[in-house]
């Protein structure tokens, strides 16, 4: 593998707080560029905030994050960028990370498995996107590659397992047969008190026993 300098970034993310959340992403995203990043994981659902509840069920959320999306991409020149997204697709809602790559959407790996324990409300907003399949994506007159995907630049494999697809047995499915050198995961994860070394933990134990670099963002 090439060497590149990665990075993961913590934002203060507010539900709803559009102009916010989008001037906290610019200004990473401009810190990225100056400090020689070439790939950088942004939190889970990091352009709408997570904890927008049943503003999720309407149509305004996932139209107002693309439109968000659509301003940054430009802004993404010489780096890939995971961006936490919420996505409409054949009437379902998908919890998704969005690939950007070089001012350029390169797709969209959706979450599988959903949260619905304790405070977690996952399954009432979003679907689980099915293991193996990925379909194209369809917005305005580009496609999109979209599901369980995995990406390639320049020979480095980057996969993905978003938050809760890192804490069950089953393995995403573009993860098994492809050797990964990078396993990328956009959170959401709630504070808790010793949370923080159960992820140390549970980071640790992924890139073991997948033998890649594990980028974990929160």
């Amino acid at each position: 593998m090439i060497p590149i300098k990665v990075a993961t970034a913590s934002l203060n993310q507010t539900p709803l707080d559009w102009a916010g959340n989008q001037r906290r992403i610019e200004a990473v995203l401009r810190q990225a560029r100056d400090e020689g990043v070439s790939l950088l994981v942004l939190p889970e659902l990091c352009t709408t905030g997570y904890g927008c509840e049943d503003a999720f069920l309407g149509p305004d959320v996932a139209k107002r994050a693309w439109s968000m999306l659509m301003e940054l991409v430009p802004q993404t020149k010489g780096l890939v960028v995971s961006i936490g997204m919420p996505v409409r697709h054949r009437g379902g809602l998908y919890d998704t990370a969005c690939v950007v790559a070089d001012g350029g959407i390169a797709g969209f790996t959706a979450k599988e498995h959903l949260a619905g324990e304790g405070l977690h409300y996952e399954p009432r907003w979003f679907r689980p996107w099915p293991n193996h399949q990925v379909v194209q994506l369809e917005r305005h007159g580009q496609s999109y590659p979209f599901g369980d995907v995995f990406f390639d630049f320049s020979g480095v494999r980057i996969g993905f397992e978003i938050c809760e697809d890192a804490w069950v047995a089953q393995r995403r499915g573009a993860l098994d047969g492809h050797a990964m050198d990078i396993i990328v995961n956009p959170s959401a994860s709630h504070f808790a008190f010793g949370k923080h070394e159960v992820r140390e933990r549970l980071v640790l134990e992924r890139s073991r026993s997948m033998a890649v670099t594990y980028l974990y963002a929160n």
